[in-house]
């Protein structure tokens, strides 16, 4: 291999780049426009729920579970309504998510020592949002209940005898509890898995396309030579659309970084290998710029985005698509990425990651240099 001819490759690729205005936007624009449309978009929080109110009976038992509501940050109460009907239309106009309705008898039952019971009305067309609501709204009803045990309690001089028991929860790695938090450092291997992948699916086709391969084809350059100099640029631009992507995780969105940047190094190095791979893969089968782009796109986007756990718990998935989670290679790196950012693992506790981070590159390399030859047919 003459590192001349390989030199000499890698400067006319980067040419091709620079006059490529697609290329220029994919490389600047794409992960910044990413960043912040998946950093911002795709929030997993719960707050300021819009919810109404109906107190059947008005007593200050029933104002004070009402204020508990109030102060919540995970509910805004909207309305308090003086009729069902009121409330049921609410519901279904979208006016609000949840709807409670406290009973008349409210303050007789808490006095009496029995079951007082709230009804809690839920909007569930989107059940993830729904199941939450309900969570949330079930925790306040328990509080406000362990307050009222304890006031009676109190009052009937017991409290030393049959203090409830209490949980004191300490939340680790992810302290407020923020789905930013563990979504932004998976979308950064998002980012890069569609950046890179759909970048390399166009150097071949492109050569195709515009009449240079037989010339490429006619020149003393090797096979090997061709694709580590069409592939040298865009490591470099993806090494640099990493970097960009972490520092926005970082000085922008607030995401802690507590562990080792040459681990973060190594697999993404061992990542980008992976992916680039695979897109000059795609660009010799296709030998079509359209082509080649799609498959890209789905072959990268849609199995990072759905099947690597970035958004969406392996472990709640069905047995067979976890079995099947495992060949994707953007699974053990958004893995990586979330606990270096957030655990701090040192590199001696991710040698499964890195190790198949590894696996895939060196097999995905191997395919696309078998797959390139310098030849017409």
């Amino acid at each position: 291999m003459s590192w001349h001819r390989l030199l000499a490759v890698a400067r006319k690729e980067v040419i091709q780049i620079l006059r490529d205005p697609r290329s220029l936007v994919i490389v600047v624009l794409m992960p910044v426009i990413l960043m912040f449309l998946f950093g911002y978009g795709i929030n997993l929080d719960l707050r300021h729920t819009p919810t109404y109110i109906f107190d059947r009976e008005g007593s200050p038992q029933s104002r004070e579970l009402a204020s508990h509501f109030r102060s919540s940050p995970y509910f805004h109460v909207a309305r308090e309504v003086d009729n069902y009907d009121e409330l049921i239309a609410a519901l279904d106009a979208g006016r609000c998510k949840l709807a409670l309705v406290i009973p008349p008898d409210f303050s007789t039952q808490l006095r009496n020592g029995g079951a007082a019971r709230v009804q809690a009305l839920v909007d569930a067309t989107d059940d993830n949002t729904g199941n939450l609501v309900l969570g949330y709204s079930e925790a306040i009803v328990r509080d406000f209940s362990a307050s009222v045990r304890l006031e009676w309690l109190r009052r009937a001089g017991q409290l030393r005898a049959s203090a409830p028991l209490t949980v004191e929860g300490r939340t680790w790695y992810n302290e407020n509890l923020e789905s930013q938090a563990f979504i932004i450092p998976g979308i950064v291997a998002i980012v890069m898995a569609v950046v890179g992948a759909f970048l390399t699916s166009l150097t071949i086709a492109r050569e195709w396309e515009r009449g240079t391969m037989e010339q490429l084809i006619s020149t003393p350059v090797s096979s090997l030579e061709v694709m580590l100099g069409k592939l040298i640029p865009y490591f470099a631009i993806g090494f640099f659309d990493t970097a960009v992507c972490m520092g926005m995780a970082m000085q922008w969105f607030g995401i802690p970084f507590r562990g080792s940047l040459l681990t973060l190094m190594a697999g993404s190095v061992l990542f980008l290998t992976a992916v680039l791979s695979q897109g000059f893969f795609i660009s010799v089968v296709a030998k079509s710029q359209l082509a080649a782009s799609q498959v890209a796109l789905i072959s990268t986007f849609l199995p990072a985005f759905l099947l690597s756990g970035f958004l969406f718990s392996i472990e709640q998935m069905p047995r067979a698509i976890q079995v099947f989670t495992h060949i994707i290679p953007a699974r053990y790196y958004v893995t990586l990425m979330k606990t270096v950012f957030l655990k701090g693992t040192p590199i001696s506790y991710l040698y499964t990651e890195l190790a198949a981070l590894a696996v895939f590159a060196l097999l995905l390399v191997l395919l696309a240099t078998r797959a390139f030859h310098k030849r017409l047919a």
